[in-house]
């Protein structure tokens, strides 16, 4: 199990590397932006002001749900967030840690203090999970740090 886990998220990593092409010499904001499936990331970090953040020199590692996961959320939600710019920046920092932390990094049951201040746990049988949600593509690296796509927006308490 653990063994097609990582063969699938190794070949999901392979086949979304050509929408990152050049995403190792951008920083982790233009990356996100060239993906094309990070529309509602992108608006979210821009309306909370973190942009010259993630910009910055870093290195950082950012849990980036897609914009399906964004659409999953209860209506109304994301919207709520925009117009809060405060709750907004907790969330995404929720979303943040500091430093560059590669799959091969990860044990299982790992803990990884986020930007926000609080803790996320890191479960890595069967499949790589961060706060319940799946890691469905791993390190897509930009020149501050790495990107790892998650299926889910996750919520500190």
């Amino acid at each position: 199990m653990l063994r097609r886990t990582f063969i699938a998220l190794t070949t999901t990593a392979a086949l979304s590397t050509s929408a990152f092409a050049a995403g190792h010499s951008k920083d982790i904001v233009d990356t996100a932006v060239e993906a094309g499936s990070f529309t509602t990331l992108v608006a979210a970090v821009e309306a909370a002001g973190l942009v010259e953040t993630l910009k910055g020199e870093g290195p950082f590692t950012v849990f980036a749900p897609t914009d399906e996961a964004f659409a999953a959320l209860p209506e109304g939600t994301v919207e709520g967030l925009l117009a809060d710019p405060e709750a907004l920046a907790a969330i995404l920092t929720y979303h943040v840690v500091p430093g560059k932390v590669m799959s091969t990094d990860l044990s299982n049951g790992m803990m990884a203090t986020t930007v926000n201040g609080a803790d996320v746990t890191i479960m890595t049988e069967g499949g790589v999970m961060v706060d319940g949600a799946n890691v469905v593509t791993a390190d897509i690296e930009a020149s501050n740090g790495v990107i790892h796509v998650i299926d889910a927006v996750i919520l500190p308490e």
